[in-house]
């Protein structure tokens, strides 16, 4: 019978990972990824676990995180299968979704090398911005989906990268309040709660963003993942901090 494998040196790790023996020392110095135990000759050895938060470290490294912001995600969430079901679901939509384009672009490019004519209602599937159209239209009716839907498709390529700018930069005003220890109900937060209730309404072809539905994707924020991982990039609790914020907001709108 096989014995069961319960560690593995760090130049194993390194060439399983595709990396180095100094990276992981590194990851180690920084109290990242220290090793689960370190043998009398000095060498350290890796086991489950810390294999676990190893992938976890190089998933979120792929979202574009730093180290700092790693660890502090890892530290927060203690709980690696939640966490890992979690972000195998947005891999899963993030795969599904990279297919889809894929596919429309190989079918444009098979159409341009045989000289035929290109299929158009083809060719963008995969870049919809329309993904979220069930769940608008569940949520606040046809009307509030087909307000968006003609908002958007009146920008001109400028404004729209202009609107997914807004939408960065409030990403790093949330960060930068949270580092700042302000509370959510705070004067200063809730004047980003303002400017990010600015930024949803602009989305919904309105002048101001209806309380109820602000409440409404202050809790997606923080319950679905497509939403969290905007706000998570940095602080495991981000996108609750982002939720509680925006419902004090939109209760004050209510009155």
């Amino acid at each position: 019978m096989e014995r069961k494998r319960m560690d593995w040196s760090i130049k194993e790790v390194a060439k399983l990972v595709g990396t180095t023996s100094r990276t992981l020392r590194h990851y180690d110095s920084i109290g990242l990824l220290p090793p689960t135990r370190v043998g009398s000759n000095g060498y350290r050895r890796y086991g489950r676990d810390a294999l676990v938060r190893l992938q976890r470290i190089l998933l979120l490294r792929d979202l574009g995180l730093s180290l700092p912001q790693i660890r502090k995600i890892l530290d927060g969430e203690q709980d690696d299968s939640a966490a890992l079901t979690r972000h195998l679901r947005h891999l899963q939509a993030e795969r599904d979704r990279l297919q889809t384009q894929i596919n429309a672009v190989r079918s444009t490019l098979a159409a341009l090398q045989k000289g035929e004519d290109i299929m158009a209602e083809k060719m963008f599937e995969g870049f919809d911005h329309t993904q979220y159209r069930e769940e608008v239209e569940e949520r606040w009716g046809p009307d509030a989906y087909a307000a968006s839907d003609r908002w958007w498709a009146s920008l001109d390529e400028a404004r729209k990268q202009g609107f997914q700018a807004e939408h960065a930069a409030l990403q790093d005003a949330w960060d930068t309040a949270q580092r700042q220890g302000l509370a959510p109900d705070s004067p200063q937060v809730q004047e980003l709660a303002q400017r990010h209730a600015a930024w949803i309404a602009a989305g919904s072809g309105k002048r101001q963003a209806d309380p109820r539905m602000l409440e409404g994707l202050a809790d997606m924020y923080a319950a679905d993942e497509r939403f969290a991982v905007h706000y998570t990039r940095e602080f495991a609790d981000g996108a609750r901090y982002v939720r509680d914020a925006l419902r004090t907001y939109a209760r004050g709108l209510a009155g």
